[in-house]
């Protein structure tokens, strides 16, 4: 879906948890994170761009505060990274898809990224 979307890309609503709604107005037009499979698969499968920062939820009721991001896919992973493989390393113990698993919009380090690009089969 999100490759589908093309270089438009499409936008990312219906967060409905505040931790969540503030790791995506942290994020800036430009920065990148992982596209995550959360239901079927469980997986990190491709990198998504931010192309516009946060901005109300269209999806959101009148008054609600949620935002929404819209991205765009970059790349898939050539080999997806599943969340059995992250939990099997040790390295990624303290990566929030372990520690705060039900958070849809989660910070990633620049370590973390760098392993979870080389487990996933991208430099």
């Amino acid at each position: 879906m999100q490759l589908a979307a093309g270089s438009n890309g499409t936008f990312w609503s219906g967060v409905r948890n505040h931790l969540a709604k503030q790791n995506l107005m942290a994020m800036k037009r430009g920065d990148r994170g992982f596209f995550y499979h959360s239901n079927e698969g469980k997986e990190i499968v491709g990198i998504v761009e931010i192309v516009r920062g946060h901005y109300p939820d269209p999806t959101a009721k009148a008054g609600e505060p949620w935002v929404a991001v819209d991205i765009k896919a970059i790349k898939s992973l050539a080999k997806p990274v599943t969340l059995a493989h992250v939990k099997a390393e040790l390295s990624l113990a303290k990566m929030a898809l372990i520690t705060s698993a039900r958070l849809s919009v989660q910070p990633v380090t620049q370590a973390q990224w760098q392993f979870i690009c080389a487990m996933g089969g991208i430099k």
